[in-house]
């Protein structure tokens, strides 16, 4: 394996993304303390493969990232990514489902996956000395599920049960109807779960052609952490993967673009007998590749992201009016938002809904304090370092970088970035977002939108 002749007096690497790197080549993206060190190799067939060493831990922790995500399904196949998630586990060539289960749980380790609007990730943590057995895993599952026709009837009643369950919970349902009053009938407004329709009528075939369509190397990226060494991963990652493995194929580039949707104020109403009325209001955010997206962070801890955030203090500490608010943010590929949860009895949802109003108003009029900017930035340092004592974060740190960006961002560059973020900075970007328009979900016990509170219909206009 070659390596780039470029380097820093640190000893790291200044090469270019990896969707752009040498086929062949092997980056030093960082050194870390105590010899760690990330680094990135691009194999044959578009594969990137980063790793994380980790002096001193006795874990190790795989994923398999790919480049796939309930954004990228037609309505005809709306659920497809998380479907097929299940339906992966179920057998491969060389493993039953009860197979695979019993060698995980032979280790002490974890075996599991996830879909998102944007991609998926199938992952293990286990025992640093049962690396092999993890990469075998996952890869496995990955590239040799055969995906019969009987798992498929299994899994489509185990995922119907799921979308069941996610109507049960009213933040899991608020959430998805949320998305929808954004987004409207754009992919990213889709449920990642599908719908009962859309589950019911999916054939194997079309499932399959997904499958083999979506799920190919240059797509995917396989990020290790934990006591491992990178030339011990790429000789297993080979040696698995064997003939898929050949070819100068170059890796999909980070998704970017535009989202083309309107202009939105929008407020959906999910009817439920529930003893709580739960809201969520919000606008249209930064997308992940905006360096503002620093300032949102501090902004976002400094709205609602912790006890002494103006949300928190106005509507819960001052006023008594919830037991639980906060704001959040989600950052898309060319789309993004920031959004404000409350749970509330019934007859306070109309006060709930203008003290928030209020504060959104009054954020983007006048700004925060310093102080109150000063707790943000702490919020989001203590987080970000804390968030990253496991290896399977650090996993995940890993993969989703070089996923959406291509690129590594050590922790020390991400905490000056935090840093950088300037009292002014975060009042331009509240004037910005907190007065575009607002669309709102709420669940609860009201039969018709025009049962709800005129403050809540304010807020939406």
């Amino acid at each position: 394996m070659s390596s780039s002749n470029s380097r820093t007096a640190a000893g790291v690497s200044r090469g270019r993304p990896g969707y752009r790197q040498r086929p062949g080549s092997t980056l030093t993206l960082e050194r870390t303390a105590g010899g760690g060190a990330v680094r990135r190799s691009l194999l044959p067939g578009g594969l990137r493969v980063v790793t994380e060493q980790i002096p001193g831990v006795r874990s190790a922790s795989v994923g398999i990232w790919v480049n796939v995500g309930s954004r990228d399904e037609l309505p005809p196949v709306a659920g497809a990514a998380h479907y097929l998630e299940h339906l992966l586990f179920k057998g491969t060539d060389r493993r039953t489902s009860a197979g695979i289960s019993e060698e995980i749980d032979a280790v002490g380790g974890e075996l599991n996956a996830f879909t998102s609007k944007e991609h998926t990730c199938f992952y293990a943590h286990v025992l640093d000395q049962d690396l092999p057995l993890a990469l075998d895993l996952v890869s496995d599952v990955v590239f040799h599920a055969v995906c019969a026709e009987k798992d498929m009837e299994t899994e489509r009643s185990v995922v119907l049960e799921e979308i069941a369950m996610r109507d049960d919970d009213p933040e899991d349902l608020l959430h998805e109807a949320f998305c929808e009053a954004l987004m409207g009938d754009h992919p990213l407004g889709r449920p990642v779960l599908g719908t009962e329709q859309s589950i019911g009528a999916m054939s194997r075939d079309a499932l399959f052609n997904f499958y083999k369509r979506r799920y190919t190397l240059p797509r995917m990226v396989l990020a290790v952490a934990g006591n491992v060494e990178h030339t011990q991963v790429l000789r297993l990652t080979r040696k698995l993967l064997g003939d898929r493995l050949k070819g100068e194929v170059a890796p999909v580039a980070p998704r970017a673009g535009r989202a083309r949707m309107g202009v939105r104020r929008e407020l959906v109403l999910c009817p439920d007998d529930t003893e709580q009325a739960h809201l969520m209001l919000g606008m249209r955010g930064l997308d992940r590749h905006d360096d503002r997206r620093f300032v949102l962070g501090v902004l976002n801890a400094a709205l609602g992201g912790g006890m002494s955030s103006r949300l928190f203090q106005e509507v819960r500490e001052r006023r008594g009016l919830a037991y639980q608010v906060y704001s959040s943010t989600a950052a898309y590929a060319d789309t993004g938002n920031l959004c404000v949860y409350a749970g509330c009895t019934p007859d306070k949802l109309g006060e709930v809904a203008g003290v928030i109003r209020g504060v959104l108003d009054d954020v983007a009029r006048h700004g925060l304090s310093a102080a109150e900017v000063a707790r943000g930035k702490g919020q989001l340092r203590g987080g970000l370092v804390l968030g990253l004592e496991d290896t399977s974060s650090r996993m995940s740190r890993i993969g989703k970088g070089e996923l959406n960006y291509g690129d590594h961002l050590t922790v020390e560059q991400t905490l000056a970035r935090i840093d950088a973020v300037t009292d002014e900075e975060v009042a331009t970007l509240a004037r910005e977002l907190l007065r575009r328009p607002v669309s709102g979900s709420v669940v609860g016990p009201y039969d018709h939108r025009d049962d709800l509170p005129s403050e809540v219909h304010e807020v939406i206009q």
